[in-house]
């Protein structure tokens, strides 16, 4: 096809060169690694779902350790070669081999002109959300020292400047925040591995039993009687845990194309990914876990069943320390809010050319604050949950359309390519099912659900005829 029948974003796309590449070391790996040691991520992992009313404590009785540790970081390491085989590899080769970014890779999944909005524009939605919820938790940090928490207007006042602060940052200064941004993951890391050390004595006596004996009911701080919902049984707790890490990650996992454009080979694609997400996972989430263990185990808290490793830090290193532990945390979790912004803001200059960047991720970002300052952003489960079934079928569709072109790119597709956005829509119901009357709680693992759906639906489809023609590229076949 004439180069006329493409987009302009499309016809002025050229390959990241291999002169400009670099090894997995220098950027797909230190990058995930530090989204995956944001302590929002692996602080509410013992925690499973956080209940309502009852800060730091799981919605069943036990959390993710009701079924012991054994079971919970077998369920880690499972959704961690989740992460990186079905959600991340494909993005990563597709990005190596052509050296394009996603929302141009994507479009051999949903269209020239669909691709503008699946992954892009979605994309760029997405990350406020990430931004929301970022808030919230450094808010809860630093506003914890002065005896403050949810709700109250201090924390506010502070996730509302936490927020607009990162969006200045992301469409401004990202460069400058970039410095650092590879240096601050080392503060999580230091803080887990500090406390894995004064709690691993305990972590033998740890008695799961005793745990869900205290979480199912309970008398938090408010001096309400409150009960947990029954423990997880071991499938419970994998699907669980697969449901929180792949919900969190898979934006990321998509944004492999973007990662990938920027390595050399396969092995630097893999080993990006084994190392940055699957190995940074297990560390994180598994330090966070032992942490929780050790805690019970060796007799570090008092009463009741707080399931966090961050309002544990009290009661194991003293009050001072853990005051200290928490502006660190919130510090090195500020580079994950300028990213996301970062990343929306240039979804936004591609998706909306027109419109400037400081006014779409202005709202943007006033989106997020009133989902930090409701509250609705702490509720991690549940936006992670939208995240996974929104970018399920995305991660699906992807992998089929690679392997069905032959373990390549097939290049872009004319319009808004059928079998792409008829998967993606059903695998977004599959995927959202905890919110769908009717559906809740009957669709285990929904993102990782959404996924399969999305990729069986887009090999059917495709198989049928319901795939646009394909558009040729000459500059990047040149390239």
């Amino acid at each position: 096809m004439a180069n006329g029948n493409l987009p302009g974003y499309l016809a002025s796309a050229k390959p990241n060169p291999m002169t400009n590449r670099a090894p997995w070391y220098k950027n797909t790996a230190q990058v995930y690694a530090g989204i995956m040691l944001w302590f929002v991520f692996w602080n509410q992992i013992p925690l499973g779902s956080g209940l309502k009313g009852a800060e730091g404590y799981s919605a069943s009785a036990g959390g993710t350790l009701a079924q012991g540790v054994a079971v919970a970081l077998l369920s880690l390491i499972a959704a961690a070669l989740v992460c990186h085989f079905l959600f991340y590899l494909v993005p990563g080769m597709l990005g190596m081999k052509t050296g394009l970014p996603l929302y141009i890779v994507g479009t051999s999944t949903y269209g020239a002109q669909g691709g503008f909005l699946m992954p892009g524009f979605l994309m760029g939605v997405l990350q406020f959300g990430w931004l929301a919820v970022n808030a919230f938790f450094a808010g809860i940090l630093l506003c914890a020292p002065f005896g403050y928490g949810f709700p109250s207007v201090p924390h506010a006042v502070v996730a509302a400047a936490w927020i607009a602060l990162g969006a200045f940052m992301g469409v401004k200064g990202i460069k400058y925040v970039a410095r650092v941004a590879t240096f601050l993951p080392l503060i999580p890391l230091g803080i887990l591995v500090i406390l894995f050390v004064a709690t691993v004595g305990g972590v033998g006596s740890f008695d799961s039993e005793a745990l869900v004996k205290a979480g199912e009911q309970f008398t938090p701080a408010s001096g309400d009687v409150i009960n947990a919902k029954p423990a997880l049984t071991v499938f419970g707790v994998l699907a669980l845990i697969a449901t929180y890490v792949v919900g969190f990650f898979a934006t990321a996992g998509a944004a492999g194309a973007d990662f990938g454009m920027n390595n050399r080979n396969a092995r630097d694609v893999h080993l990006g990914g084994l190392i940055g997400i699957a190995l940074a996972t297990v560390c994180a989430g598994g330090l966070s876990l032992l942490i929780v263990a050790g805690a019970y185990g060796g007799g570090n808290v008092a009463s009741g069943a707080v399931m966090e490793a961050t309002r544990l830090m009290g009661s194991i290193v003293g009050d001072k320390t853990a005051a200290v532990f928490m502006y660190l945390l919130a510090i090195a979790a500020f580079p994950p809010a300028c990213f996301s912004a970062f990343i929306a803001a240039n979804s936004f200059k591609t998706t909306l050319p027109k419109v400037r960047p400081l006014i779409s991720c202005g709202l943007g970002a006033l989106a997020s604050i009133i989902l930090a300052v409701t509250g609705l952003a702490g509720d991690a489960i549940a936006v992670f949950s939208i995240i996974g079934a929104s970018f399920g079928p995305v991660c699906g569709a992807m992998m089929a359309d690679y392997l069905l072109a032959g373990s390549k790119w097939a290049g872009p597709r004319a319009g808004f390519n059928p079998a792409g956005w008829i998967s993606w829509v059903l695998g977004f119901i599959v995927g959202a099912a905890d919110f769908i009357p009717g559906l809740a709680g009957n669709i285990p693992c929904p993102p990782v659900a959404a996924f399969v759906v999305g990729f069986v639906l887009y090999v059917i489809l495709a198989k049928v005829g319901l795939q646009s023609r394909t558009l040729q590229m000459p500059a990047a076949a040149a390239a």
